[in-house]
């Protein structure tokens, strides 16, 4: 019999948005909007939140919202107060790209401490209401008008920090400060990072340092962001293997046609018949 085509929708990444019930099962992260500072600086604040006790973690005046200057703010607090299960963040960089499973260097090093990411969906920032709200009253209160440098302006988020968890009542809260219901995490930074562990019927394979990979002969662009980092591939179907890098499901290898598919798309190709 002749081969026929077959057809079939990839499921979508899921992006389930779920409120947090104790401290440090999520934090919130965002860049609020650029401004210049009195000598022409531009300054990008960094806020990180707890998102059920409402503690304003960090506010750092950065040059620009880059890797290079998140990680080191995020690495200090992993050590002071601990991990977090979740991080939430909208769709840009340096949270997430455009690549497999939308994953940047930023968000594969939080898998790799056992931290998911979670995001809201693009353009929405009502998903993310309470941190949109802080950056309003951080904007009122500490930038109108800008500091005259950096450092100064860094100045002005320490104070606003101090005084917002330790003194100013919140209503979720029962009109207590976000101090009185926060704690610290339960997990400590680890001192290496492990690759990530796969059931052992699964293939793996480590990404090359162009972001490619080899699977069945054949090698394929996955993302740079993945690079050197180990995978997962499972049997979803015939041909159909769904790609993974720790708990997220990256794409989906189509080894009828030898490519390698985004999330939510359709795909047909070959089915040998009988």
């Amino acid at each position: 019999m002749s081969k026929r085509r077959r057809t079939r929708r990839l499921a979508a990444e899921p992006n389930p948005l779920r409120e947090p019930q104790r401290a440090n099962e999520l934090w919130t992260i965002d860049y609020k909007g650029q401004f210049r500072t009195g000598d022409g600086a531009l300054c990008y604040p960094l806020t990180v939140v707890d998102a059920h006790s409402r503690y304003l973690l960090g506010c750092e005046a950065h040059q620009r919202p880059c890797r290079q200057e998140t990680q080191p703010s995020l690495e200090q607090l992993f050590l002071e107060r601990g991990l977090p299960e979740r991080i939430r963040s909208d769709n840009g960089s340096p949270f997430a790209s455009t690549g497999a499973g939308r994953l940047s260097r930023l968000s594969v090093w939080w898998l790799k401490l056992g931290i998911v990411p979670e995001r809201i969906e693009p353009r929405k920032p009502q998903q993310n209401g309470r941190h949109e709200r802080l950056h309003r009253t951080l904007k009122a209160e500490t930038t109108r008008p800008p500091a005259a440098n950096r450092g100064r302006q860094q100045k002005r988020f320490d104070h606003f920090r101090k005084e917002y968890n330790e003194q100013r009542p919140h209503e979720a809260l029962g009109q207590q400060p976000p101090q009185t219901a926060y704690q610290q995490a339960g997990r400590s930074y680890p001192r290496k990072l492990e690759d990530p562990q796969y059931p052992g019927h699964w293939e793996r394979r480590r990404v090359r340092s162009d972001g490619s990979v080899k699977f069945r002969g054949r090698t394929r662009f996955l993302g740079e962001a993945l690079a050197g980092e180990l995978t997962g591939w499972v049997e979803a179907d015939e041909d159909i293997w769904q790609i993974w890098f720790g708990p997220v499901e990256l794409a989906i290898f189509d080894a009828s046609v030898g490519a390698i598919w985004p999330l939510g798309k359709t795909v047909s190709g070959p089915r040998g018949g009988r």
